[in-house]
């Protein structure tokens, strides 16, 4: 008797099992009719044993076989043998192993931006737009966070009330007496509330931090701007409605940009602005900026007054008003003891440039000076120095006396001698109508004459004294 069994392999590349053959077993033929009935049983139960110890050993064969062939197979597929290409459901084809792989570096890409979250490490380019949206919560979850919000926003109500009752803070059972609950309701109300606080702020995070990046540069980090709009974000869910049937991100978008405007408007400055006020620096600025790349020039205060349709004062006093402080500890150069003082330091430059001084001769000693140190206050506006400021003015007035109007006019325009800012040569010439070269003569003959004057050499001691 012969049992044979053949596996055949799949017409796709699977591996063809081997065909496994049991030779003939043993007959085992009656013997005579001579013998007893006893052993004839005998023999046809061996003849029996024999076939299903066979027909075991041969299962157990095959399947040891079709294990070790599915093995080699998923093996062969996992390495790429034969150039074997999957179809997937989108229609694309790729490797087995490689697909996996880019899998595996997806996910661990993925784990290590959230473990980057969890440290605090942000990047701009990674809270884009596009990547807002990712890690919102549900709509049931969003209706649950913020009813827990509600319900601890009442408890803490309670607490201080109680405490500002009692001067000092409330035990966990004196408040759940105050409101009429169990003391393991409250604690679980206080639970929920900290517990939907933080979830918000997990899932709302990269919204947080995309509307904050976008006013950087406005006195505060983004640090700064992102901790006020996570402020703001949970201000606004508290006051969520989920019937009105808008989303819980659409909702407190406007939350955490109002927030970060004010923390603006209120820490960017030494000296705070009103709310007004800073709108209309906002809105002005904007307008300047409009302004000076249409027309490619600064523009003048009635170009703006008209762009945003304002008063010119209006203008004015808001621009003056919105001017960056600047500390008294700060050193003082040449250029900004002129700016502090121009009317005194432009005539102090006529001098030098009447008496052919060296123009650091009066002012190397404030290069190391503070500004505070030449800022005149209270206690510095002695009567001697505004003798002293006094005489020296009405000594330039006797000075231009001795010459002609327009030459005395020039020098005025020059050295800035009526209060005003200094103007070039081309600039004088355009309103006198002359030629820069005609005024640069003029300038020097006047220079000339009163070089020779008898009163030139009393002008030497204001030098010293302012």
């Amino acid at each position: 008797m012969a049992i044979t069994t053949s596996l055949c392999s799949p017409p796709n590349h699977s591996p063809t099992l081997p065909t496994f053959s049991i030779s003939n077993l043993p007959s085992f033929q009656p013997q005579s009719s001579s013998s007893s009935s006893s052993s004839k049983f005998g023999v046809n139960l061996v003849s029996n044993d024999a076939l299903i110890l066979a027909a075991a050993a041969e299962a157990v064969t095959l399947a040891r076989a079709a294990v070790n062939a599915a093995r080699e197979a998923a093996e062969e597929s996992a390495a790429g043998v034969g150039g074997e290409v999957w179809i997937y459901r989108d229609g694309s084809e790729g490797n087995g192993l490689v697909m996996r792989r880019t899998r595996r570096r997806k996910r661990r890409k993925n784990l290590e931006l959230l473990d980057l979250e969890e440290k605090g490490y942000f990047e701009n380019k990674s809270f884009s737009s596009g990547s807002v949206k990712s890690g919102y919560l549900s709509r049931r979850e969003e209706v649950d966070c913020c009813l827990s919000l509600k319900e601890g926003a009442e408890l803490e109500a309670t607490r201080i009330r109680i405490t500002d009752a009692q001067e000092h803070e409330p035990t966990s059972k004196q408040l759940a007496k105050a409101i009429g609950m169990e003391m393991r309701s409250v604690d679980k109300m206080l639970c929920d509330r900290r517990d939907s606080q933080e979830r918000i702020y997990r899932s709302y995070r990269r919204l947080v931090v995309s509307i904050a990046v976008g006013y950087q540069g406005r006195g505060l980090s983004l640090q700064d701007l992102i901790q006020e709009g996570s402020i703001g974000l949970l201000r606004g869910a508290h006051k969520f409605d989920p019937d009105r049937g808008h989303k819980l991100s659409t909702y407190v978008y406007w939350w955490i940009r109002q927030a970060i405007i004010r923390a603006i408007e209120k820490n960017s400055r030494l000296v705070r602005l009103p709310g007004n006020m800073c709108m209309m620096v906002a809105k002005i600025a904007e307008a300047k900026n409009d302004l000076s790349r249409r027309l490619r020039r600064a523009p003048s205060c009635e170009e703006i007054a008209e762009a945003v349709d304002m008063h010119v004062s209006i203008i004015k006093l808001v621009s003056e008003k919105s001017r960056t402080p600047i500390s008294l500890d700060r050193t003082v150069t040449d250029q900004g003891c002129m700016r502090l003082q121009v009317h005194d330091s432009q005539m102090l430059k006529f001098f030098q440039k009447l008496l052919k001084i060296s123009t650091a001769f009066s002012i190397s000693n404030l290069n190391s000076n503070l500004l505070q140190e030449i800022i005149a206050g209270p206690d510095e506006t002695m009567p001697e120095k505004m003798v002293m400021k006094r005489l020296m003015k009405q000594e330039v007035k006797k000075l231009l006396k001795s010459l002609s109007d327009r030459e005395a006019h020039v020098l005025r325009l020059h050295f800035g001698l009526n209060g005003k800012s200094p103007q070039t040569f081309e600039e004088i010439g355009r309103v006198l109508k002359l030629s820069r070269e005609r005024v640069r003569q003029i300038n020097g003959i006047a220079l000339s004459k009163l070089r020779h004057t008898s009163i030139v050499d009393n002008l030497r001691l204001y030098l010293y004294i302012l």
